[in-house]
């Protein structure tokens, strides 16, 4: 050690001759900043301190102050440029604040808070009532003030915060609020006050019970279908007051509480939910004359995804968009008792006329199909592959948590032949599960349960993974389907409909068919999964309780995954001789040209094992006068047979097997059955009700002299076996409508 501190210290006095015999304190400082003394170990340096302070304690004091300097300024001189970053940075912040410091107390002042439903904002209503002291008050607030000044306690922050305060309330029809909060020191003023003098905590304190009011109001609303005992007092419950007579209670007396007490009319705040919803505009059919357009081409459409998605807007006390009501999946919900098909043909044709209850002057045509039943004991296995949403959007209660339990129903109802496969998606897209055998069920519902959502929605990559997955374990013999679960709000890679709708026809003739389950409120965008399963050879179905969950994938499950025909197309050709014009009730977005229904080429819809398809068209007879075009260079003529002839029009079907490429075509004909609408039966009477329904909700410039009233009662007489309380339960949507629709 000896030779190393000679040798530094011969190098320090070379370089700086000043030092030789010069001042210790200086001459340590400098062999400690040193730069070749950096390279020496640790080890040594410190015995060096240790021999220098033995030496010289003073010196001790002073290295370490002059050591300690040279490092900061060293330190900072390196850190210069962090530095002046974090003051730009914190610069920007203060700036910042005071900007939006203003606007947020501005914000807090128009009574406007956010809760996880939206955007709460506080109806201001004009003050009717104002607080004056009682006599003597002035006494007693200085007692109060005494009291306060000696314990520390103001005497009202001991009250109880059901304790009323010692105020008089001039009686001005309002009713009093202040015992929905704990009442603060300054609520008790002398002075008259309004409802803008009340301190911020107070306000705030009644936002919040109101909020909490209201979302409880909402939630006595949405109920399953399963819970069909109305409440006592209850529109359709015994002693219930008529739903026809209009009044100005508030929903929840709708709902079952009639008694509308003075809680019930106090004021409660706007929930404006953040509404980002997609439906396609629907144009309504017009009346045709039979004479210039003799034929009606459509497709089938076997969804009923806009009933359900209508029931949610009912219970949360909300009349649902014009354009989310389509009448053919209204209709199509339920079920009707068809006769099981006979012969080579997978469904079988039920056809009725009789006058129509909304315009008594015109007809209603009713044409009812039944496919097959499917025995699911000899069914063909399954290759299932689930395409599951996990993106953020799906993070709400009635998404993804509903969503796993709605796939568990189905998984619980496989059988050990079918394998299912997981593919889920948000900001990418991934296999979760390859495919799995039944037998394996724990496996499955293992990988459910440990879906959870964030991302963003990267739709378009999930689906080519879906269709790849599925391709790679295609069952020859067997049923090949997707299964898509989604909000529909996708928003990375291909996301419009054009692109989608284009990415599902590049995929659909591999034999792979696809069902869209629908889920949630607020950004739901029904317009896009529509498409995505009309294009995909499949069905549509909205999920908004696990009751439809078990209805949707339980009770009609061979429907849902099982297609016995393809490419199902309809055309009615009309007598003209009988018919004057004619009207498609609802399918606007079904409808086909002539041409299209000889061309295999054109896609159309699928119907499953069991299910049920009702059609109606409205109808001018003959001698009813109807404006129509006059030809210039051309006439048409009516054959004499349709003069004589008692059939009002010919249907015709097209239909390919599920494997098969070519289609098969069935004619029935039609005739004029001239009854009453009463006289109807069951099936006709239950399924026009629903579609007078349909026509009330669109407000239809052709619903005439439907209403609210006709449709109770033409249903309630026709609710027939109804095991499941389906059709009591759209008794009771329709009471919710009625009332809904007066109050408007």
């Amino acid at each position: 050690m000896k030779h190393k501190l000679e040798h530094i210290l011969k190098d320090i006095t070379s370089l700086d001759p000043e030092l030789k015999g010069g001042k210790t304190e200086e001459l340590v400082r400098r062999l400690l900043q040193y730069k070749p003394h950096a390279a020496m170990d640790k080890r040594f340096k410190n015995r060096l301190r240790a021999r220098l302070i033995e030496q010289k304690p003073s010196v001790l004091r002073n290295v370490t102050v002059n050591e300690t300097g040279a490092g900061f300024f060293t330190w900072f001189k390196a850190q210069r440029l962090r530095l002046a970053a974090a003051a730009s940075v914190f610069s920007l912040l203060l700036i910042a604040a005071i900007v939006f410091l203003p606007l947020m107390t501005t914000f807090q002042q128009n009574n406007m808070i956010v809760t996880d439903r939206g955007l709460v904002i506080k109806e201001n209503k004009p003050e009717t009532a104002a607080t004056v002291p009682e006599p003597g008050r002035a006494d007693e607030q200085a007692k109060d003030e005494k009291e306060k000044k000696d314990t520390g306690v103001s005497p009202i922050q001991r009250q109880p915060s059901s304790a009323s305060p010692q105020t008089e309330t001039v009686n001005t029809g309002k009713p009093e609020k202040t015992d929905k909060a704990v009442l603060l020191p300054e609520t008790r003023s002398t002075a008259k006050t309004t409802d803008t003098n009340k301190p911020r905590e107070l306000k705030l304190a009644e936002k919040k019970t109101e909020t909490k009011e209201a979302e409880e109001l909402l939630e006595q609303t949405n109920k399953p279908y399963d819970e069909l005992k109305a409440p006592k007092g209850a529109p359709g419950a015994e002693g219930a007051v008529p739903l026809a007579q209009k009044s100005d209670q508030p929903l929840a007396g709708i709902l079952g509480d009639t008694d509308v007490t003075a809680k019930d009319k106090t004021e409660r705040s706007k929930i404006i939910p953040f509404d980002t919803e997609e439906y396609d505009r629907i144009y309504e059919n017009d009346f045709l004359t039979a004479l210039q357009n003799p034929l009606s081409t459509f497709s089938i459409d076997v969804d009923t995804a806009s009933y359900a998605n209508v029931r949610r807007y009912l219970n949360k006390g909300m009349l649902p968009p014009p354009d989310a009501v389509r009448i053919e999946e209204l209709v199509n919900y339920f079920s009707y008792d068809y006769p099981e098909p006979r012969g080579e043909n997978p469904f079988s044709f039920t056809t009725e006329t009789a006058a129509c209850p909304w315009n008594p002057d015109h007809k209603l045509l009713f044409i009812g199909i039944r496919g097959a039943s499917l025995n699911l004991g000899s069914a063909p296995p399954s290759n299932l592959v689930f395409l599951l949403d996990v993106s953020g959007s799906m993070d709400e209660p009635d998404k993804l948590p509903l969503l796993k339990q709605a796939i568990g129903l189905l998984v619980d109802n496989l059988r050990p032949q079918d394998r299912v496969s997981i593919v889920v998606y948000a900001g990418a897209a991934g296999l979760v599960l390859p495919p799995t055998g039944i037998a394996q069920k724990q496996k499955i519902v293992t990988a459910l349960n440990r879906l959870s959502a964030g991302g963003s929605t990267a739709g378009g990559r999930g689906i080519e993974l879906a269709y790849k997955t599925a391709e790679e374990n295609f069952m020859p013999q067997g049923n090949n389907r997707i299964i898509l679960a989604t909000d529909g709000d996708f928003n990375v890679g291909v996301s419009s409909d054009a692109g989608l709708v284009r990415l599902i026809e590049e995929n659909r003739n591999r034999g792979i068919f696809l069902t869209v389950l629908g889920f949630g409120s607020g950004n739901y965008k029904d317009s896009k999964m529509e498409k995505l399963a009309d294009t995909g050879n499949g069905n549509y179905a909205y999920i908004d309780s696990l009751m439809e969950a078990k209805k949707v994938l339980v009770s009609e499950m061979s429907g849902t995954l099982y297609t016995i025909a393809k490419d199902v197309k309809v055309q009615a050709e009309f007598n003209p001789a009988r018919v004057k014009a004619y009207r498609l009730l609802g399918y606007e977005n079904r409808l086909l040209q002539s041409r299209d229904f000889a061309d295999d080429s054109r896609d159309a819809g699928e119907l499953g094992a069991g299910h049920t398809l009702t059609v109606f068209y409205e109808i001018i007879p003959e001698h009813e006068p109807v404006p129509a075009e006059q030809l210039k260079y051309q006439s048409t003529t009516v054959d004499k047979n349709a003069y004589t002839s008692p059939e009002l029009m010919t249907l015709r079907f097209r239909y390919k097997k599920p494997l098969e490429d070519t289609s098969r075509l069935i004619e029935v004909a039609v005739n004029d059955d001239n009854v009453s609408y009463e006289k109807a039966s069951v099936n006709f009477r239950f399924a026009a009700a629903v579609a007078e329904w349909g026509l009330l909700l669109k407000n239809s410039r052709y619903k005439a002299e439907a209403g609210y009233a006709q449709v109770l009662a033409l249903a309630g007489n026709a609710l027939g076996t109804d095991p499941e309380g389906r059709r009591a339960e759209f008794i009771r949507l329709v009471k919710i409508a009625q009332q809904l629709s007066s109050t408007k």
